[in-house]
């Protein structure tokens, strides 16, 4: 017990320190360097003090259209992110994925020999682990093998289920960096168009520009660093919690060894 406390302590360290280290980077934007004595110096000291940085509205509709339309498709992507995430670790639950109700009904008519009896549990409660068991029942008169066969294959099915909706989180974490990377050429461009006008001499304009679009990486990063952890993070715990379903499936069905099925209630259950 105590070690599954410590491992979920430290679990949720990690998920924390990787959702607070990209805004403590971003935080640390524009903060004082120090010269070889260690005294503080400004980064903008050559600007006057009435020139503050741009704020975040400014760095949001300050990069033109085309900018604006990356910040908002990166707070979308961030948003949906979010939603999947949740979703996911809703959906990736003991309870959800292998109801107690179920484990106790099966293992109940298993012990009575009653097939029959726990077929219709399974399809009374539905879930994934009773679409593993009942494509075990399924194939009963085949043999134990082709028994282990189907078990296999059901988990292999709801493992890719789940998966699916686990990939979500993924593209969302993987289009993070790409907007960003865009937004930070649209910048780029921006700045060169500003070159190429005679706008050279204008330091504090180049810089903002420049500013702007590493602006659009930081975002990207910081919605890509959490989104990435949570997707390995709840990828790991479905699978571990599939390989638990069908291990406890093949004990519940180890009876099966020695338990003759009338094919005709058979039927009428799977019915």
């Amino acid at each position: 017990m105590n070690k599954k406390i410590s491992k979920s302590i430290a679990a949720f360290s990690i998920l924390v320190g990787t959702c607070i280290a990209p805004v403590a980077a971003l935080q640390s934007f524009g903060q004082e360097l120090t010269d070889a004595n260690g005294n503080a110096v400004s980064s903008n000291a050559a600007q006057p003090k009435s020139k503050g940085g741009a704020g975040f509205v400014e760095i949001v509709f300050g990069s033109g259209w085309v900018g604006t339309v990356l910040w908002f498709t990166l707070f979308g992507d961030g948003a949906l992110a979010i939603y999947f995430s949740i979703d996911s670790s809703i959906l990736i639950k003991p309870d959800r994925l292998m109801p107690k109700r179920l484990l106790d009904g099966v293992q109940g008519a298993m012990a009575e020999g009653d097939v029959v009896k726990a077929m219709e549990i399974c399809q009374q409660n539905p879930s994934a682990m009773s679409s593993i068991v009942l494509a075990a029942f399924q194939h009963i008169e085949e043999g134990f093998d082709a028994i282990q066969e189907a078990v296999n294959a059901a988990s292999d099915l709801e493992q890719e289920k789940i998966q699916q909706r686990l990939n979500w989180i993924s593209v969302c974490g993987n289009l993070g960096p790409s907007l960003g990377l865009l937004g930070t050429v649209q910048g780029m461009i921006l700045t060169f168009d500003a070159l190429a006008s005679g706008g050279a001499g204008d330091a504090s304009a180049l810089a903002s520009s420049i500013g702007q679009a590493l602006w659009t990486t930081a975002g990207g990063l910081v919605v890509s660093i959490p989104a990435i952890t949570v997707f390995y993070s709840l990828r790991n715990k479905a699978n571990r919690l599939i390989l638990k379903m069908t291990a406890m499936t093949m004990e519940i069905l180890n009876g099966l060894r020695n338990v003759s099925v009338d094919p005709g209630m058979e039927e009428e259950a799977v019915a």
